[in-house]
């Protein structure tokens, strides 16, 4: 199972107390990372569909469940940190004990298994983005400001970005959302209409240097660029940069820390850990608007989604510069991108998922009948408290590059001190923006980020 291979990879350098530690309540161990995604197996593959099977220990049902409330009760996030045993080398073998079971059952799997199984796939691919953002949180806090992969050639390698143009939309009826036979997560359906109105989007991310622009002209000290909530946000917390970036030499932001340690910041690649207050402010000051989800969806479906820059295998992964060409580039890889839009369901969205029951047996769910419903956890998201979460969905197939945000929580992610703000559907999330955004009459520079 190569998603489960490369999960273990993701740690491979890390010793048992990187794994253990806990830098935040809102974050979690990666060795709980390692065990919650197991756990999803066990009990939604093999405890559910293989009878007989026996669990590598029933103690664990208790510290690795998440927030599946049909599963009983479970350890509260800020208490994972606590977890300093079982070890390292315990969860890898529980790992491996259930990755050996589900092997060895699978040709005599029913097809609500092998569903379970594929979802459980998908999940454990967001696990191995929230991993690394954890990671690399944990590592920031440390003085020693320690690199989790040695820097490779491949980071080093630096292409001028691409020309910033403005590249009309599609106008007028839409079809936007899932409507292949593939893997879709709830929040992508169902297929409906949107109404498009004549709008332009930004060809490329916005730029490290282009960002430098929106420093040094004093946008952080600016409350007039600010949503209130983003304002408060900025003074309460004294918000100067993107989260890792650094100073150096005459007080000037020069390098970022990322998971192959500090290194010099690149001018060309594409801005990344700004929050929605951020990129919401920066649009602003470009004098254009973040898009709509509609917007950017209806131009990511005409592109390709293998043609980015992906977590393919175990490294430093970062985003790199636009290497040019027409169109809009980058729609999928590198980094997460935000929209002007509320994280609400699509019209005919029905919040429901199905799980199996917690009371049922495995002989009992051979014919797939014991399922029942469980409301899937949605929040209506707005600039607001820390608490509010929201579920971020995964390309089918592949783990993008991501934009490692401010915050983050099993299952999720969400923005440094300011929960998800009025803007971020995460799976199509943000389209980009420039310094030189202009309006002209009829059409709207959408700026993306």
């Amino acid at each position: 199972m190569k998603v489960r291979e490369l999960t273990e990879a993701l740690v491979s350098t890390l010793s048992d107390a990187d794994a253990s530690a806990q830098a935040m309540p809102d974050a979690s161990p990666a060795k709980w990372h390692l065990a919650h995604t197991t756990w999803f197996f066990e009990t939604f593959v093999l405890r559910a569909f293989v009878p007989k099977y026996r669990l590598f220990d029933a103690r664990y049902h208790f510290l690795f469940n998440s927030y599946y409330e049909a599963e009983g009760p479970r350890l509260a996030r800020p208490s994972r940190g606590l977890l300093t045993r079982p070890s390292l080398k315990e969860i890898e073998r529980y790992r491996h004990y259930v990755t050996a079971s589900v092997l060895d059952t699978f040709m005599g799997l029913p097809s609500g298994a092998l569903e379970a199984l594929e979802l459980g796939c998908h999940h454990e691919e967001q696990h191995q983005e929230l991993l690394q953002t954890g990671i690399l949180y944990l590592f920031s806090c440390n003085p020693l400001s320690p690199a989790v992969w040695p820097r490779s050639e491949h980071s080093k390698k630096v292409s001028a970005a691409a020309e910033f143009e403005w590249v009309p939309g599609r106008e007028g009826l839409v079809e936007i959302g899932h409507a292949g036979n593939g893997f879709a997560f709830d929040c992508e359906l169902p297929p409906h209409k949107s109404w498009l109105t004549p709008h332009l989007l930004g060809s490329r991310p916005v730029s490290n240097a282009e960002w430098c622009e929106f420093i040094s002209d004093g946008a952080y000290q600016a409350a007039g660029l600010w949503l209130s909530d983003g304002w408060s946000w900025v003074c309460r917390n004294n918000i100067e940069a993107p989260l890792h970036w650094r100073r150096g030499t005459g007080n000037q932001w020069e390098s970022q820390f990322a998971l192959d340690g500090v290194s010099t910041l690149i001018p060309e690649a594409p801005v990344c850990h700004v929050s929605y207050f951020e990129a919401d402010a920066f649009a602003r000051w470009a004098g254009a608007r973040l898009p709509t989800e509609p917007e950017w969806e209806s131009s990511a479906l005409l592109a390709n989604p293998n043609a980015g820059n992906f977590l393919d295998g175990p490294g430093p992964v970062s985003p790199r510069a636009a290497d040019g060409g027409a169109g809009i580039q980058q729609l999928f890889g590198d980094v997460w991108e935000w929209t002007g839009s509320s994280f609400l369901p699509y019209p005919g969205f029905k919040n429901m998922l199905l799980v199996p029951s917690a009371n049922t047996t495995a002989s009992s769910c051979r014919d797939n009948s014991c399922f029942e419903a469980v409301a899937v956890r949605r929040r209506t998201v707005t600039p607001a408290p820390a608490t509010e979460i929201s579920s971020i969905p995964i390309s089918a197939g592949s783990t993008p590059a991501f934009d490692l945000p401010r915050t983050f929580d099993d299952d999720c992610l969400r923005l440094r001190a300011g929960g998800w703000p009025a803007a971020s559907r995460l799976r199509f999330s943000g389209r980009r923006v420039g310094r030189t955004v202009r309006r002209s009459a009829g059409n709207t520079g959408a700026l993306a980020l």
